[in-house]
């Protein structure tokens, strides 16, 4: 009888099948929690780093555009002819692009008015001024808004000749818009 006691204790030091089923659905449970506290953490991450790209391309759109004339009428080259003043052409009326312009061809700032880009708005991926196709901002949507604004307070009213507030929207691949918006002055 002794001998069977010790075999019948010597069976007994594992695990059962119901011990191990409970231990796996124990640790899934805690695995599942500590998930939901990561999840965010790496979402806000990645949501910091499309925020920097979409100030980085708005930007790189600003500069663009400031490089670029007031107005159709106005002297290209910056200068001396600037629209609206006395012997000079009157500022164009026409918010965009004039005829079949296209981004390679633009030379006033109302040119960019309502161009778009990105799955968004069902226009392709964000190109260069070039045309060519920025993989860096795959997902990326862009949106340019121009309008005549004398007052500088957003409004976009007043006369045609004194300043033009140029706003770009970047809407990240999560779903998250910003807008950059500056003036073009007529000199």
């Amino acid at each position: 009888m002794h001998f069977s006691h010790a075999f019948y204790y010597a069976r007994q030091k594992g695990f059962t099948l119901i011990e191990t089923i409970v231990g796996i659905v124990v640790l899934a449970i805690s695995f599942s929690v500590l998930t939901s506290f990561i999840y965010p953490i790496a979402q806000q991450s990645a949501e910091q780093l499309h925020q920097v790209k979409a100030a980085e391309l708005a930007q790189s759109m600003l500069n663009e555009m400031q490089q670029k004339a007031f107005d159709q009428n106005s002297d290209m080259a910056g200068g001396l002819t600037r629209c609206g003043e006395t012997d000079a052409p009157t500022c164009s009326s026409v918010m965009g692009a004039e005829g079949a312009e296209t981004r390679t061809d633009f030379n006033d700032v109302d040119d960019y008015n309502g161009l778009q880009y990105g799955s968004f708005y069902n226009a392709g991926e964000v190109e260069n001024s070039q045309g060519q196709l920025l993989s860096l901002y795959t997902g990326y949507a862009m949106s340019i808004s121009v309008c005549n604004d004398s007052a500088y307070d957003g409004s976009c009213t007043g006369d045609i000749s004194t300043a033009k507030l140029i706003t770009v929207t970047i809407t990240t691949p999560t779903d998250f818009s910003m807008s950059f918006s500056t003036y073009r002055a007529n000199f």
